[in-house]
Formats: C-alpha cells, structure tokens, sequence
C-alpha cells in the first residue's frame, strides 16, 4: 500500500543556533504518521527568504503534503510567505479573510491595526487563510499541482490547536484510513550488536513494518534494549495481529541470545 509523503519544514534560525528546541517537528512527525502519512523529511531552514523558496519549492517536487512551522509573526525577519510565493512565483497579496481575522485579533484587546501587524495578512495569491484560534497570525493552506502546502506558526500552542482543528479534517482525505500499532519489548543480557542481525531478517520479511532497537544500557556490560515494532494497515485486527508476530518472534530470538524479558506491550494508536 502506498501511504502520501509528507515533508516538515521547520523555520527560523533560533532552532539553528539551539536556542529553541524543535519540538514542533517530532510531534508534527508522529501526527502524520498516525494519519497515514510516509514522513520522508524534517528539513530546519533559516530565516532567509532564498533558503525557504528553495527547500519550500524542493519539497514541493516530492511531497503531497508539506507542513512549515514559523516565520509568520509580525517582524522583519518573518518571511516563510513571502519565501512559499517566491518557490511558486506567486504575488503577496492583501487576503481580506485574513485581515479580518488579524483585524479582531487587535481590536478585541483595544489595539490598532499597524503596518507589522498587517504584514501577517498577506499571503500568496491563490491561498486560504487558516484560522488561528490562539494567536494572532492566520496560517496558510496553497494547493500547487498535486501538493498542498501547510503554513503554521512556530509557537506549539497555535501550531498544535490549528493543526487539530483545521488542517487535520483537510489532510486526512489524502491518506488512506490506517489503523497504527506500537510494540516495545525491553531485554535485558542482549547486546544491541548481538540481535541486530536477527532484525534485520525479520525487518526484510515484514517491509511494511519500522523496527528499530534502542540501547539503553553498557552494549556489553549490562545491555538494556528497547526494540520498537510501528505497523500501520487498513485493518484494525490484521495491525494488531501482524505487529504481535513480529515482536514474538523478536522475543523468542532473545530468549535463544540469553536475554531476559522485562516488559512487552502493543497498543493500536489510531
């Protein structure tokens, strides 16, 4: 089955420089993935309008959807619209739906309407406004060809409720319905080098799946391992049943290493 590819692109230079943890990025990741949705990239990209139409307009060629956190407040160096019209050869245009929300924005709180805070009603020509239900800057939704591109602010709070409430509903007629299982078995007594190949084996017989073990422990001295199973299918017990294999088998393979189990679960995510 062949799940959409999605592409993350987060802006601005404060992620570069590590002052700001991109948080966005890994709950944005696990969100489409649970839509159903093959993540293929998280790209961070500075503050620098020929950087955003060039990654903007790369993800364009390669994803069905692409998702930008940042870069839409009111200050000289937000320009993630500006670069997204750039990548297309879009104008910036005044987007009457989006002054207005802007517009009730500052009213409501007795401020004016100023130029900066104008400046996050434009958007390129073509596009829609997405409300945001926290903040002050609208988000933006541009379908080109075959791709639609997300624009959302870089605060958590707003990015997450207009992701939920907005974005959500539209994107999850692109995938296809999927239901996720995750598995996690902890072993203890198995170096992470010592099951590897074991994995590798059942990871070819199961294409569809994403194991990946996680050292948690001294590789030799005293070997702890996270081993994830992530199965997504259109069938709810066919997921569950087909992930439960896959981590048995992963399970009897320790036990003939020596390991020990110390916990093991599945749950269906979506």
């Amino acid at each position: 089955m062949q799940r959409p590819v999605a592409w993350i692109l987060s802006i601005g230079n404060e992620l570069l420089i590590g002052r700001i943890v991109n948080t966005n990025a890994s709950w944005l990741g696990e969100k489409l993935t649970l839509d159903g949705f093959l993540v293929r990239r998280i790209i961070t990209v500075p503050d620098s309008l020929e950087d955003i139409a060039e990654e903007v307009r790369r993800a364009a060629e390669r994803a069905r959807v692409v998702i930008t956190t940042g870069g839409l407040g009111p200050t000289y160096d937000d320009m993630t619209l500006q670069g997204v019209a750039r990548a297309f050869g879009l104008k910036l245009v005044l987007n009457p739906e989006a002054k207005k929300m802007v517009d009730k924005f500052y009213s409501s709180r007795g401020l004016p309407l100023t130029e900066e805070r104008l400046k996050m009603a434009y958007l390129p020509e073509g596009s829609k406004p997405i409300p945001n239900p926290v903040g002050a800057a609208p988000g933006c939704l541009l379908e080109v060809g075959d791709t639609l591109v997300v624009s959302l602010p870089g605060v958590p709070s707003e990015m997450k409720s207009m992701f939920e409430q907005y974005v959500e509903p539209v994107i999850k007629k692109i995938a296809p319905p999927l239901y996720t299982v995750e598995c996690s078995l902890i072993i203890k007594g198995v170096p992470e080098s010592g099951i590897a190949p074991y994995l590798k084996t059942i990871a070819k017989k199961n294409p569809a799946a994403y194991i990946k073990s996680h050292p948690k422990g001294h590789e030799l001295e005293k070997p702890v391992l996270d081993i994830r199973v992530l199965l997504s299918l259109p069938d709810k017990e066919q997921a569950l049943s087909t992930a439960r294999t896959i981590i048995g088998e992963i399970r009897s393979k320790a036990s003939t290493l020596g390991g020990t189990i110390e916990r093991e679960y599945c749950v269906i995510k979506s």
